[in-house]
C-alpha cells in the first residue's frame, strides 16, 4: 500500500509506454519494495530533471528526445554514460543526480553472454543514441572490422572517426557477418513497421542478426533471421537486461533471473542472459 515513505521510480519518454510500469510495479510487488513506478512525459526538461532532485525522487529512466538534453541538468556522469554522452538512467543519492546508461551495459552484457567473435566483421546502421551505445559497447568488446551505416553524414562519419571504425551511408554493398540495427526500421506503430532493416541477400550472408527494436520482440529483421536459421539478438532482450540494471540501481536489489523470466513468460539461458518469447 502506497503511504509517506513509498519511494517513487519514474521515465521521461517522448512517447511513454507501459514496459518499464509494468515490469518495475510486478517485481516491487513480488519482492515486497515500498516503491511504485510511473510513466511521465514533458516539455521542458530541465524543469523534469530538477523535479527529480526537488521532490526527492529515487530514479528516472530517460528514453528520447531526453537522452542527450537531460546531460546538463545532473551532477555527475558515470563511465557508461560519459563514454557516449548518453544518458538513459537518472539516480538520486540525496539530492545529487547521475547520469548512467545501462542500454551500454546490456548491449555489452549481450555481446559477452552471446560469446560473438570479436575477429568478425560487424555492420551496425543507425547513429542515434542507441546507435552510440551499441557502437561503444562493440568497440570495448574488442571488435575492431565495424562499418557504420548512417544516413546522417556528418553524425556518421563523427562517431567513425571517434571509435575508429569506417562508415558509408547505406548498409547496401557490404557483406558482414553480424548485422545490427539500431533504427526504428521494423518498430511497431511506425510508418515503416513492415520494413527489413537490411536486405534479405545481406542476412543470408550473415551469421548473426542483432535488432535493437524491442517492439515487437520479432521485427520483420528477426523473422527473416529465424527462418534462415541465424542466431539472432532481440531487442527485448535487451530491454529486459537494461531495465533490470536499472531496477537494481534503484531499490540496490538485483532480482533473480527466474523471476524476471516469469514476467515475461520467458525461458531462463543463464543468469545473464534472457530470451523473450
Amino acid at each position: 500500500m502506497i503511504n509517506r515513505d513509498t519511494q517513487l521510480c519514474m521515465s521521461l519518454a517522448g512517447r511513454p509506454g507501459n514496459f518499464g510500469t509494468r515490469f518495475h510495479n510486478y517485481l516491487y510487488e513480488k519482492l515486497g519494495l515500498n516503491y511504485i513506478y510511473k510513466a511521465f512525459t514533458t516539455q521542458d526538461i530541465a524543469a523534469a530533471v530538477n523535479g527529480v532532485r526537488a521532490l526527492g525522487v529515487r530514479g528516472c529512466a530517460v528514453s528520447m528526445p531526453f537522452k542527450e538534453s537531460c546531460i546538463p541538468f545532473l551532477d555527475a556522469l558515470d563511465p557508461s554514460a560519459k563514454v557516449i554522452d548518453s544518458v538513459n538512467t537518472i539516480v538520486n543519492d540525496d539530492g545529487r543526480l547521475t547520469g548512467l546508461n545501462t542500454d551500454y551495459i546490456a548491449v555489452k552484457s549481450l555481446i559477452d553472454s552471446h560469446r560473438l567473435d570479436a575477429s568478425a566483421k560487424v555492420m551496425i546502421q543507425g547513429s542515434g543514441g542507441m546507435g552510440k551505445a551499441v557502437i561503444a559497447a562493440f568497440r570495448d568488446a574488442g571488435f575492431r572490422d565495424v562499418i557504420i551505416a548512417a544516413r546522417h553524414r556528418e553524425r556518421g562519419l563523427a562517431l567513425a572517426k571517434q571509435y575508429g571504425f569506417q562508415w558509408q551511408p547505406r548498409p547496401e554493398g557490404m557483406a558482414a557477418d553480424i548485422l545490427v540495427n539500431v533504427t526504428p526500421l521494423g518498430m511497431a506503430g511506425g510508418a515503416e513497421s513492415e520494413t527489413l532493416a537490411f536486405s534479405q541477400t545481406m542476412v543470408e550472408r550473415a551469421a548473426v542478426v542483432f535488432d535493437v527494436v524491442a517492439l515487437p520482440p520479432e521485427t520483420p529483421l528477426i523473422r527473416l533471421a529465424q527462418r534462415l536459421d541465424k542466431r539472432v539478438i532481440s531487442g527485448a532482450e535487451v530491454i529486459a537486461l537494461q531495465a533490470v540494471e536499472q531496477f537494481a540501481l534503484y531499490t540496490g536489489v538485483r532480482p533473480d533471473a527466474a523471476l524476471v523470466a516469469e514476467r515475461f513468460g520467458c525461458r531462463k539461458r543463464s543468469n545473464h542472459e534472457l530470451l523473450l518469447g
